[in-house]
């Protein structure tokens, strides 16, 4: 009964015949049980027996052999019909529970009229009772809690970078685009009516391989082009606008709230890498990539643009200078911290929350134990944040 059923398995996929007599006996629990409890019963019985005849004719009939006989006969069945066998069990269930299938499996054959006869009163009762035995098949299924608690406890077993990896792949159903994308004010893009020498010099100090193209304003998004491949048709340090034009593709939109994972198949159905975020009245929230989910799942492995300032810098008191635009997500898992993520997911949408109001430069609060202070505020929001060690 403690043997590992998963490692069962593997071990009878693997051709061990021991473990797939093992396994077909825990396929029906009630006549193991019946087998096992029926043999260590008559057992215990035939010892108690056999040593209360020895104690009677080596000592006579009286009280003194009578206690002599229990004693010794309760000893020696708890030593070694009980204990001893029941902790080697549970120690090395692997080794013990193929190795007694053996014996077990031919018992079971020989027993099963006292099997089912014993059975008849036990479910007889228990429907008396309005119970009935869960089906082994099904009672040892794991939910995704059961797999989560077991990875995070699988210590040795598997090495710390998996373990975190199949531990992101069950939050990816819980995260949204809108956790990991880019948001619509950290977007790079082409406004497609600027001069033809702008576009230039906008795909030449690019950073990224795509980048989406509007027309006039940001929501009015044309669709995405490829920085190489429309550099490739520049000429003279300037665009053709009907050149240009041909390179841009349709751009493909993803709805506000989609889970990861279901953007992750979504992305695999449609051969896609890059996706627009829209709200339900189709204005622009920012951009996700397949590159995004990725790190969502194994941890960051690109190399960061020279243009790309640090998340966070570490001051002399050990306090943090963060920008208010901050992933909250991104401060708790790369910093370490502990704030609040359940509806807020901006730094600064966390301090409008709790302030209700729009701060100025010096304001100082305290959210989840954290100490802040406001340091900066441009554009109707909080640009710069001074984040002290947690009290």
């Amino acid at each position: 009964m403690a043997v590992n059923r998963y490692r069962l398995k593997s071990m009878s996929k693997s051709g061990h015949r021991g473990a797939r007599l093992a396994e077909r006996l825990l396929a029906r629990t009630d006549k193991l049980l019946s087998a096992v409890l029926i043999g260590n019963n008559l057992a215990n019985a035939a010892a108690a027996s056999l040593v209360t005849v020895i104690a009677f004719r080596l000592f006579g009939e009286n009280e003194y052999a009578l206690s002599l006989a229990t004693i010794t006969v309760t000893f020696l069945i708890l030593v070694f019909a009980e204990v001893t066998p029941k902790v080697l069990g549970a120690s090395y269930p692997e080794r013990v529970a193929p190795a007694a299938s053996y014996l077990l499996v031919p018992l079971l054959k020989l027993m099963q009229p006292a099997i089912w006869f014993i059975n008849l009163f036990v479910n007889g009762l228990l429907r008396l009772m309005w119970l009935r035995p869960p089906d082994s098949a099904t009672g040892n299924v794991m939910g995704t809690e059961e797999l989560r608690t077991l990875l995070a406890e699988s210590g040795h077993i598997l090495p710390k970078a998996h373990r975190s990896i199949l531990l992101n792949l069950f939050d990816l159903e819980k995260i949204r685009v809108d956790d990991v994308m880019r948001p619509r004010s950290q977007m790079e893009a082409i406004d497609l009516q600027a001069d033809p020498k702008s576009i230039y010099q906008e795909l030449i100090t690019s950073h990224h391989a795509r980048l989406p193209v509007y027309e006039g304003e940001l929501n009015n998004v044309i669709g995405i082009v490829k920085v190489r491949r429309a550099l490739a048709h520049c000429a003279d340090e300037s665009i053709d606008h009907d050149e240009f034009r041909e390179q841009i593709k349709a751009p493909y939109f993803i709805p506000s709230g989609t889970p990861l994972l279901t953007q992750l198949h979504a992305f695999q159905e449609s051969r896609q890498t890059f996706g627009l975020v829209v709200d339900e009245y189709g204005d622009l929230q920012g951009l996700v990539t397949m590159e995004d989910i990725l790190e969502e799942i194994v941890g960051e492995f690109a190399v960061a643009s020279p243009l790309q300032s640090p998340m966070a810098i570490t001051a002399e008191d050990g306090s943090l200078l963060v920008e208010g635009s901050s992933s909250i997500r991104e401060l708790n898992r790369r910093l370490g911290l502990d704030l609040p993520q359940d509806e807020m997911r901006t730094l600064n949408g966390l301090i409008l929350e709790y302030l209700e109001s729009m701060p100025e430069g010096g304001v100082s609060l305290m959210i989840a134990g954290y100490p802040m202070e406001v340091i900066q505020v441009q554009d109707r929001m909080v640009k710069t944040v001074r984040i002290y060690p947690k009290r």
